[in-house]
């Protein structure tokens, strides 16, 4: 509970400080984590159930800043993106393009995987290995990369 804590937290501290973006963003998190606890009886969310959450709530709004971008709204998509970068303050450090590719030609080897074919047993391991170090849209294009 310690990073929902932090949220709350930054919730009062983003009020107090009218940094309005942050707040935007935090409170959509907050939100996210309530419909997600809410979801059933009994949940506990860890911090990497968090995290997730957290997650989606950034590629949501990429997503949005692409259809604003492309829809000739360039200050929405301004504002997404300044939402996007405060969710990510509270995110694990991503891996580089360099580090992914290391580790998945690691675990390549390790699986001993040597064909395209087999790229759904690469891509069921790393996702779990990566979760939160990498996006599986990033993970999945390495992987081919790897395997081709």
């Amino acid at each position: 509970m310690a990073l929902e804590q932090q949220i709350q937290n930054d919730i009062a501290a983003a009020m107090k400080a009218r940094n309005q973006v942050k707040l935007d963003a935090l409170r959509a998190v907050k939100s996210a984590i309530l419909i997600a606890k809410t979801a059933g009886a009994d949940i506990t969310l860890t911090d990497a159930d968090i995290v997730k959450i957290m997650q989606k709530q950034v590629k949501q709004r990429r997503e949005s800043a692409e259809m604003y971008t492309s829809a000739g709204r360039p200050e929405l998509a301004e504002a997404e993106l300044a939402q996007a970068a405060a969710i990510e303050e509270y995110l694990p450090k991503q891996l580089s393009p360099e580090e992914l590719e290391q580790q998945l030609r690691a675990l390549v080897a390790e699986l001993g995987v040597d064909s395209p074919q087999q790229m759904g047993r690469v891509m069921g391991v790393a996702t779990k290995k990566l979760a939160g170090l990498a996006d599986g849209r990033a993970i999945s294009e390495m992987v081919k990369k790897i395997l081709a």
